[in-house]
């Protein structure tokens, strides 16, 4: 291994964000044992609760000491007064700066929000104080929208957030093959997105936890390699350890187009994904990619 790979591994988890369900991140003052205060930490907006969920799980972090970002998911709210409300509760209760804005997956809007770029144009991002916004990013495509249409919509995204007044940045899915993440970077540098981007992982989880979730975010080229038989797939699928990966990512990471951040998904296993980067961090990061 490159002598400096183990060093740019390192920097990046250092500096990772994490992903939580709603009630994993209730349990914010026991983060504090797992995690580094003021790390960022998003969290999800799933169809099974609701936007006070969300808040709440925001306000605990807060108090616990680490920055809250919210998915806002436009499809899921009901009225215009109920995005209002729930920007209103996450500025005002859990000091919130920045969201992830998302369309969402459910067949029918339940209100009048069908995109993210619906909510995004109503003006009611920024009137509450919310300072950034990051939108998904997808390196192997999204299972129901065209490349090109895919493409076109975050570049109107990005512009009407700046007009906005808004910072931006990109979170992209997971995955588990390093190709799509090593094309789609540059990919979006050549195509003039100039924002962050964190890519995401999946932190350690078992092969059921971890091929459910695949299959729900529709990570087709992963799902492929893995089909075909692909060692690099297997072995972190077999492992449950996403260091081959991050691995790869920084060795063939194009100089001119670097990867600015990893973001890791959680699941079903904070604490193991706590346990696995400590032990990365403290431990080197060659010896725990063969141990």
């Amino acid at each position: 291994m490159d002598s400096a790979l183990p060093q740019r591994m390192a920097a990046l988890l250092r500096t990772c964000s994490i992903e939580l369900s709603p009630r994993d991140a209730l349990a914010g003052e026991a983060l504090r044992d797992l995690f580094d205060l003021g790390t960022t930490v998003f969290v999800n907006f799933p169809p099974s609760v609701r936007y006070p969920d969300v808040t709440a799980a925001c306000v605990r972090l807060r108090r616990a000491g680490f920055e809250p970002v919210p998915h806002v998911v436009a499809r899921r709210l009901e009225s215009y007064a109920d995005a209002v409300e729930f920007l209103r509760r996450l500025t005002e209760q859990a000091d919130v700066s920045q969201i992830l804005l998302l369309g969402g997956d459910t067949p029918r809007p339940a209100g009048v929000f069908d995109s993210a770029l619906s909510l995004l144009s109503t003006g009611a991002i920024e009137r509450h104080a919310i300072k950034a916004v990051a939108f998904a990013g997808y390196p192997e495509g999204h299972p129901q929208i065209a490349a090109g249409a895919l493409q076109a919509a975050l570049a109107v995204k990005l512009e009407v957030a700046r007009r906005r007044g808004l910072a931006v940045s990109l979170v992209t899915q997971f995955g588990f093959d390093a190709a799509p993440i090593l094309r789609w970077i540059p990919a979006q540098r050549a195509a003039g997105v100039a924002c962050p981007i964190r890519v995401g992982l999946a932190g350690p989880a078992t092969v059921a936890t971890l091929a459910k979730y695949a299959v729900r975010c529709g990570i087709g080229a992963s799902l492929r390699a893995l089909t075909h038989g692909h060692a690099a797939i297997a072995r972190i699928l077999t492992e449950s350890d996403p260091g081959a990966l991050i691995e790869t990512l920084v060795a063939g990471e194009d100089p001119n187009a670097p990867i600015d951040a990893l973001h890791l998904f959680c699941f079903d296993g904070v604490r193991r994904t706590a346990e696995w980067r400590t032990g990365f961090l403290s431990r080197g990061a060659g010896e725990v990619r063969r141990g």
